[in-house]
């Protein structure tokens, strides 16, 4: 396409504006996914929260392998941005009935920014390379995926699942083939990109704080002591998880991605950020969830339902990233999973505590699996035992 500036395989690049407020448009989604699972705290519930947050994130990962093989700094490729962000705002606002009344829209908007992505990326190739040939022959089965994805929309109950899952199983057969054939994957900017939705799914626990706040005002002149320390406890639980991924996680993947050529790369980063960022960011939100529900009653037990749920998240979040870690480097997450083992341990014994020790008890523990990591890692004999085997 005229216009569209495709920069040399091997040139890496930071995302473009346009492709920072296309991923803030996810705020408005997320928001709604945080909505849907505090109001339908059920094993159904979750599932169709998985089900719907799992189109929303292929949707939003198409136009991330498409933004990662085209620069998004020119006025083309930044059109098709905006268009797409505009898209995605009546997606967010039907998630709450999707699996009802708004299921026709959520499926075309879903719809339209999958197809807009697959568009960006077949212009955006010669049209004699073999990039170009593998693009066109992971497009046509993932139209027939679309074409399901819309029909599920006019479709009623358990046929709208059913076609929806089908969708879903295509566009995953799609990326398992895919992985024999080479693609342009640029570390820096898959790297920039999925830490940014991170940071989004995050700014949901800080959403969840602001909730709790509005509802202490309405209710009472200020805010009790319970609830400030109980905010003060989910903001530290938000910087904890933050630091978790953020301080060695991140670059420690972009490291091994950098490192990799030829097809390898491409399946590294189909692995890694495309499949095991799914329960990464779903923790998030999912944790998100559950805090807000603690954060209302911090005084209170928190009901089973939500503490299965936060400690799903939990489990979810720190599984997804030790499964990445394990696929890139071979090494086992010791301290992480013992934490999640712990959380789930204190759900266990702490039935009877009040939100705020619950979350009290859980920031300990991540806080002392980090700690602990952290000395491991850094101690003089690890450093040496690294660097006798490079």
């Amino acid at each position: 396409m005229r216009g569209l500036v495709v920069p040399d395989k091997g040139e890496d690049f930071t995302a473009d504006p346009v492709e920072l407020f296309f991923d803030l448009a996810f705020v408005y989604a997320f928001s709604r996914l945080v909505y849907f699972l505090v109001h339908h705290p059920t094993w159904s519930g979750a599932a169709e929260a998985l089900l719907l947050f799992t189109i929303l994130w292929f949707a939003w990962s198409s136009f991330t392998w498409a933004a990662n093989a085209v620069s998004g700094n020119t006025r083309p490729a930044r059109l098709i941005f905006l268009i797409a962000t505009a898209t995605s705002v009546p997606m967010g606002a039907s998630i709450e009935t999707a699996l009802d009344s708004g299921g026709t829209t959520f499926a075309i908007c879903a719809s339209v920014i999958i197809l807009m992505a697959i568009a960006l990326n077949v212009v955006a190739n010669d049209s004699s390379s073999a990039q170009y040939e593998a693009i066109v022959r992971y497009s046509i089965p993932n139209l027939l995926a679309i074409v399901f994805l819309v029909a599920g929309g006019f479709l009623e109950d358990g046929a709208r699942v059913g076609a929806w899952l089908l969708s879903l199983a295509i566009t995953i057969g799609t990326m398992i083939r895919a992985g024999s054939s080479e693609w342009t994957f640029r570390p820096g900017h898959f790297a920039e990109r999925h830490g940014l939705i991170i940071i989004i799914a995050l700014g949901e626990v800080i959403v969840a704080i602001g909730i709790a706040v509005s509802g202490s005002l309405s209710d009472a002149d200020g805010l009790p002591t319970q609830t400030l320390w109980a905010l003060g406890a989910a903001g530290t639980l938000a910087c904890l998880l933050w630091w978790s991924y953020f301080d060695r996680v991140l670059p420690a993947l972009e490291h091994k991605a950098d490192s990799m050529t030829g097809t390898d790369r491409g399946r590294f980063g189909r692995d890694v950020y495309t499949w095991m960022h799914i329960p990464i960011v779903a923790g998030v939100i999912v944790t998100a969830s559950a805090t807000e529900e603690i954060l209302l009653h911090p005084k209170d037990p928190i009901p089973v339902e939500f503490r299965v749920m936060f400690v799903a998240g939990i489990l979810m979040f720190f599984g997804g990233i030790s499964i990445a870690v394990a696929r890139a480097y071979g090494i086992i997450a010791k301290e992480r999973l013992t934490s999640v083992m712990a959380i789930a341990a204190l759900a266990l014994i702490g039935a009877s505590w009040s939100g705020l020790a619950f979350l009290l008890a859980v920031d300990v523990a991540l806080f002392v699996a980090i700690l602990a990591e952290h000395i491991r890692i850094e101690s003089p004999n690890t450093q040496e035992s690294v660097a006798s085997t490079s």
